[in-house]
């Protein structure tokens, strides 16, 4: 069965940090790009970051360069997000999803395998 699992979202306060995680299960973890997305309510969903763990390229929006960082542990099949100098409009429900390719793209409706998604709060 093929399972992503986030976790590590919370509530925090402007400037604060947070380390989302996305554990991986039930396909081959290597041969695919993971995507980290975001929604906040009434807005549209973003793209934020994207991470090949076979070759370790990584990709970010305009909005978090600087600020967030993704990784991989690969013998653990777990993808990272670290969230630094959080502010009030990163909250947003935070998910991973596979892509259906080994690389990063844009469209969401290219990632086939996607998690339940995370509450990420960041108050003023």
């Amino acid at each position: 069965e093929v399972q992503l699992v986030e976790s590590g979202g919370g509530l925090v306060q402007a400037g604060g940090s947070l380390r989302l995680s996305c554990s991986a299960s039930g396909f081959t973890f290597d041969d695919r790009a993971i995507g980290w997305f975001r929604q906040a309510p009434g807005k549209e969903r973003e793209g934020v970051s994207c991470m090949t763990p076979r070759d370790g390229s990584t990709a970010y929006a305009d909005s978090v360069k600087g600020r967030f960082t993704v990784s991989v542990d690969i013998a653990k099949k777990t993808v990272y997000l670290q969230m630094n100098s959080l502010k009030p409009e990163d909250t947003a429900v935070y998910q991973c999803a596979a892509h259906s390719l080994g690389a990063c793209g844009d469209d969401y409706v290219d990632y086939d395998y996607k998690g339940q998604g995370t509450q990420v709060t960041v108050s003023s």
